[in-house]
């Protein structure tokens, strides 16, 4: 059993960050000025409540990494984790497997309850390949050192909009993401045990980044995955569930206007309080 199924009094929460914590245009709409690069983590993160880091997509980190951006935030906070490209940016993803296990024993468990979920990003042109896909989900093991890990599938491929990927996906408990972008295929059918979400409809013209009807909007479906429910029109593949378990949800604030995201998180996360 692991740490986190072991522990029964947390409750689903709702979670919303950025993606990453550097980047230049946010020493001057985010930090404050003359804010020291080495403490950005601890200032981004007693504003935020989840960062996704995409650093861990380019490069290994070591152990000690982990253990020091653990000690530099909050006890509540979590951050998701982009896996190494060198997993999913391959012709055939079996040749992928050993990099995918560098990955996971790389020290990630450093973070401890701080691990949220793990996401396998693909590349726009990967399509989808039943059996390829069913060896790597296989593959992804559900816990590290005790801690639960949790997955999550970034596909950008039209085929991918299909039963059988849905099926698969929900077979091994792997949630996939759902976002606004208009290059990637929506899909808005729950697969997994939890909720992601990565937006990347910002506009630089507007001082959060999106209107506040949509933010407004963001909020409410936020709230509505939460407690187990399924918000309306979204595009699915499958019919809509009456209910599901209440979840965690993940909401991330990742490209279109950058340089908006920490704004749109924040306002988000007024929103939810």
């Amino acid at each position: 059993m692991s740490h986190r199924e072991s522990n029964p009094t947390l409750e689903p929460r709702i979670r919303v960050g950025i993606g990453g914590w550097k980047y230049e245009p946010w020493c001057d709409n985010f930090y404050p000025k003359g804010w020291s690069a080495s403490r950005e983590l601890e200032y981004a993160s007693r504003k935020l409540t989840s960062i996704e880091v995409d650093g861990t997509y380019y490069r290994q980190q070591k152990p000690e990494t982990f253990a020091k951006w653990y000690g530099e935030t909050p006890d509540d906070f979590v951050f998701s984790l982009k896996a190494i490209m060198y997993a999913t940016n391959r012709r055939d993803l079996a040749q992928g497997e050993e990099s995918a296990r560098w990955f996971l024993e790389s020290g990630i468990t450093q973070l401890k309850e701080k691990l949220g979920p793990i996401v396998w990003q693909f590349m726009p042109t990967k399509q989808f390949r039943p059996v390829e896909f069913e060896r790597f989900l296989r593959s992804l093991p559900s816990e590290r050192d005790g801690w639960r890990l949790r997955h999550v599938l970034d596909v950008r491929h039209e085929s991918f909009r299909c039963a059988e990927y849905i099926a698969l996906a929900r077979a091994f408990d792997c949630t996939t993401v759902f976002t606004d972008s208009t290059d990637y295929p929506a899909l808005g059918d729950s697969t997994g045990p939890f909720v992601y979400l990565r937006l990347m409809g910002a506009s630089s013209q507007l001082a959060q980044g999106f209107q506040p009807d949509v933010l407004d909007q963001y909020a409410a479906c936020a709230r509505w995955w939460r407690d187990g429910n399924e918000p309306d029109g979204l595009p699915r593949i499958q019919p809509v569930p009456s209910r599901t378990a209440p979840r965690d949800v993940f909401v991330y604030f990742i490209n279109g206007a950058k340089e908006k995201a920490p704004h749109a998180a924040m306002a988000l996360i007024e929103r939810l309080a």
